[in-house]
């Protein structure tokens, strides 16, 4: 993607790409940018650690960054910094499922200030959230790609310009098709 996305876009399409489940491509805008899905595919009965990409209708919520790493980015939605002591809960027992936590936490539960970098940039989306549901997944983000587009745990991965501009055109009512 070399120009600016429109500002306002109203949907967007991830699909798997024929002959790999972790392969795929994100339509936007006439455009098509490639993406890494999660190491089990794509699947409508998404269960915690499974390692599918949810199936369905998402929107974005908000965008996480890295401020020690990168440039707050340019979007219409609600904008935070990571800090060290953020992360996500993964245990489907706790009352705090599927929300931010504070760490130290004692419950299972995902870093969210990585070294590898994967969360520099990160677009937390509405899965499994209204209404939450133990066991049907949590912390399933759109975020940067591994190098070579290696298989996630159920995210959306891209190249970091690749979601610098997407995150440009995306606002709250964008419709996240994944299918």
């Amino acid at each position: 993607m070399t120009r600016q996305l429109p500002v306002g876009i109203s949907k967007i399409a991830v699909r798997r790409l024929p002959g790999g489940r972790h392969r795929g491509v994100l339509s936007v805008a006439g455009r098509t940018l490639a993406v890494a899905l999660g190491r089990g595919g794509i699947g409508f009965d998404k269960r915690e650690g499974d390692g599918r990409t949810p199936a369905g209708v998402w929107h974005p919520v908000r965008v996480l960054y890295r401020a020690d790493r990168v440039a707050r980015p340019l979007t219409r939605l609600p904008v935070a910094a990571i800090r060290p002591a953020d992360g996500w809960c993964d245990d489907p027992q706790d009352r705090r499922y599927n929300r931010p936590v504070a760490l130290p936490f004692p419950a299972s539960h995902e870093r969210l200030w990585r070294d590898d970098g994967l969360y520099d940039l990160l677009l937390v989306i509405d899965h499994n959230t209204r209404p939450r549901v133990k066991g049907r997944g949590s912390a399933v983000f759109i975020h940067l790609a591994r190098p070579g587009y290696r298989p996630t745990e159920g995210c959306v991965a891209l190249k970091p310009a690749d979601l610098r501009r997407l995150l440009t055109g995306l606002g709250p009512g964008t419709r996240i098709i994944i299918s």
